[in-house]
């Protein structure tokens, strides 16, 4: 095949993906489409709920084995939407719709990439995983997949980055915090007001920093995003409700966070989870060093992807930009798609890991 048939076979296959509507946790005809795919490619595909994967045909557990993996669902569209968030318009080199950018650019690039790579012999195997719920960390998206592939040597992700590897990728921990009081009539300012039992907690969130600062990704960032108090105006508050949203860079683990956050709040505090670690790889890695080599330039990432729940070298390489994610009127250049498929080859094809 020619790089132009890789060309043509992802944007076909991403368009049939934008005409399926694939929200977190409804991602099953998209899903089929893959899955039917991937089957028409000659490969033997695996499937577990709405996650599919294909493995090398000629797989060694000998060899070390190298991750491919992008996500195939999206959020709901926005209502600022003018155009149909359905319909995979091509116009003037973009193909418009949800989930084109993020992440299915990615998504189809690196299941091209996959096919050319295994048709002749690598000294490494290679898993193409296609996985859901990425969007809400769904315990039936990637999570669910994780144990029953073999042992993984390094793994890319294919969000949206660029084509840039994002050598490392802040975690997230979401914390519920309530401040107690006693209830009484405002009027005679009678009980314990919880919003001033809470105001030295968000006095020391505010002013809080953390230690250690990563040369990728920044300091620990903790922001109070909600508060709540109250039921009516002559009624002194006994709860004080507020979220505390947390984004570590590799320094910390959300455990330790939330332990160290528990000896110095007065608020009561449950963590939602702990399992959004930050991640990162060495710049020494061999990929790494081989997109150097290539003219990347390594960086850390902000956002979140299922990057977080990976405990083995990774790192995000895909097309399309980050800004272009959940936004109205989604879109991918057909040239980034291109540009991708040949990137990942030639980071790839005769590699080691």
């Amino acid at each position: 095949m020619k790089q132009t048939d890789y060309l043509h076979d992802a944007i076909t296959l991403l368009r049939q993906l934008i005409v399926v509507p694939s929200v977190s946790r409804d991602e099953a005809k998209a899903a089929d489409i893959l899955e039917k795919t991937i089957n028409s490619y000659g490969f033997a595909v695996n499937r577990e709920g709405n996650n599919v994967w294909v493995i090398s045909n000629d797989f060694n557990s000998e060899k070390p084995t190298l991750l491919l993996n992008a996500h195939i669902d999206t959020v709901k569209p926005t209502t600022s939407w003018t155009r149909d968030p359905f319909s995979p318009d091509i116009e003037s080199n973009v193909l418009y719709g949800l989930g084109s950018n993020d992440c299915g650019g990615g998504l189809v690039s690196l299941l091209q990439a996959f096919r050319f790579i295994t048709s002749h012999e690598q000294k490494y195997n290679m898993i193409y995983l296609a996985s859901a719920e990425e969007e809400v960390s769904g315990v039936n998206g990637i999570r669910k997949v994780l144990p029953m592939l073999p042992n993984i040597t390094v793994a890319i992700v294919g969000e949206p980055t660029s084509m840039q590897p994002a050598i490392a990728e802040k975690g997230l921990m979401v914390v519920d915090a309530i401040a107690k009081g006693v209830s009484g009539h405002a009027a005679r300012s009678e009980g314990v007001n919880a919003i001033y039992e809470a105001l030295d907690d968000l006095e020391w969130l505010r002013n809080y920093r953390f230690e250690k600062v990563s040369d990728l990704l920044g300091e620990t960032l903790m922001n109070v995003t909600i508060i709540n108090a109250g039921t009516q105006h002559n009624v002194i508050p006994d709860e004080c409700h507020f979220t505390i949203d947390i984004r570590t860079n590799e320094y910390y683990n959300n455990e330790d966070v939330f332990e160290y956050l528990c000896s110095k709040l007065k608020s009561e505090l449950k963590a939602r989870s702990f399992h959004l670690h930050s991640s990162c790889i060495s710049k020494d890695n061999p990929l790494i060093q081989r997109c150097v080599a290539l003219g990347m330039k390594p960086f850390g990432s902000p956002t979140l992807s299922d990057q977080a729940l990976l405990r083995f070298p990774s790192f995000k390489l895909g097309p399309g930009e980050s800004a272009r994610s959940h936004s109205a009127n989604e879109f991918i250049k057909i040239s980034e798609i291109s540009d991708a498929i040949d990137t990942y080859i030639r980071l790839l094809d005769g590699c080691e890991l």
